[in-house]
């Protein structure tokens, strides 16, 4: 009987399964690594403002707390962006003719808000309320991270659902004195859990129901 394929047809099908099967694991493994990159969660890219606020200099150098710009912190699931004239209670005194700051003295001119681009902007399908965890004593920099050490703003963090679920099934080692909250180097020098764990009944903070999934899908 004639043979129909060549002997070396087995060799290259064994050949051509395996850089099947290698490939579609390498492609795996890349959208793995793509899914966590930076480039997929903007982690530690900075976005294009009207005007290059500095961090650094306003809350660092400066010492301006969190709270004189971003009012609604506290109350509001929003933090708030100051408006113009907050800006100007500064600057019509200080760099009043800095070429930077023209977009700035134009908006209280013209009476139009400053269009800022959001930094940190999460999935529709998420509820989150900045005012419900400055309260529990969830400082700004758990997120945030070092926000005066920052001369443009930054997302610092990926912000994932698992990094959200880490806090909320053991919230107490993260929580801080709500007077510390705004404070970027607060330390606390003894057993940061038990500190935790009193100021979650101080400010009636119940894990139990922080990973239902309705307290962060609505």
């Amino acid at each position: 009987m004639a043979q129909l394929f060549p002997r070396s047809a087995d060799m290259w099908l064994r050949v051509v399964l395996f850089l099947l099967f290698g490939g579609l694991i390498a492609l795996f493994a890349a959208c793995v690594v793509l899914q966590r990159s930076d480039y997929r969660t903007d982690e530690g890219w900075t976005v294009d403002q009207p005007v290059p606020f500095s961090h650094e200099h306003h809350a660092g150098v400066l010492k301006i707390d969190c709270r004189y710009c971003h009012d609604n912190v506290e109350t509001s699931a929003v933090a708030g962006l100051p408006p113009t004239h907050t800006c100007m209670s500064c600057h019509s005194q200080l760099w009043t003719g800095a070429e930077m700051l023209a977009p700035v003295r134009q908006s209280l001119a013209q009476g139009e808000p400053l269009r800022w681009n959001r930094v940190i902007e999460l999935p529709d399908y998420v509820f989150f309320h900045h005012g419900v965890h400055v309260n529990a004593g969830v400082g700004c920099a758990e997120c945030h991270g070092q926000v005066d050490r920052m001369p443009l703003m930054y997302k610092a963090k990926p912000l994932t659902m698992s990094g959200c679920l880490d806090c909320h099934q053991d919230p107490a080692p993260r929580l801080r004195p709500r007077e510390a909250v705004t404070d970027m180097n607060w330390q606390y020098e003894g057993d940061r859990r038990a500190f935790g764990e009193a100021l979650m009944r101080k400010y009636h903070v119940r894990a139990g129901n922080l990973t239902h999934c309705y307290t962060c899908h609505r």
